[in-house]
């Protein structure tokens, strides 16, 4: 399914590199797998290649791909907030979330992070699930676009500000009424 140079995406980790393909014996069994390097930070995964699929481990996004997770990020008729929710639930669903194999599902965390961020201060384990979704989504989506990442990070905070040039004009507005 996937060759030697192959950039791959494994869940909760991110963007990788297909370093090569071996076999081991694994329980008395000789089993292929990839050898694959996460690029975020150096480390080494043995993935099994008759259960890759299973584990969650695909192909980069293709451009297109990338275009609709960033349609996704901009609609904000999903967001659910944090009501009725404590952090401590949110966290643990959002978390799930983040091992998804799918994009969208991270990008859902981004979002409803965000977006909750802007009417109230984020706990410390809700800025680093913020941070990690973030790191994931970017450098997939600099991959599939072909960018730098930190520009893919611009572009996805830019989705952002309108919402948060907004709650500035209404400061304005209700520091003027007063």
């Amino acid at each position: 399914m996937f060759v030697v140079d192959e950039l791959v995406v494994y869940p909760a980790q991110g963007v990788g590199k297909v370093e090569r393909i071996e076999t081991q014996e694994i329980g008395g069994e000789s089993t292929e797998l990839y050898i694959v390097r996460i690029l975020s930070n150096n480390v080494t995964l043995m993935v099994p290649v008759h259960n890759a699929v299973n584990v969650g481990l695909r192909a980069v996004y293709t451009p297109e791909e990338a275009r609709m997770i960033f349609a996704y990020l901009n609609d904000r008729s999903d967001f659910t907030g944090y009501s009725g929710q404590n952090w401590n639930r949110r966290y643990r669903e959002y978390s799930e979330k983040l091992k998804s194999s799918e994009l969208v599902d991270v990008a859902y965390v981004l979002k409803e992070l965000i977006l909750i961020g802007k009417d109230k201060d984020l706990s410390f384990g809700e800025r680093r699930l913020l941070e990690q979704a973030m790191g994931l989504i970017s450098l997939e989506l600099s991959f599939a676009l072909d960018k730098d990442q930190d520009a893919v990070k611009k572009e996805i905070e830019e989705l952002f500000a309108d919402i948060l040039h907004k709650d500035e004009e209404q400061v304005e507005k209700d520091t003027e009424a007063k």
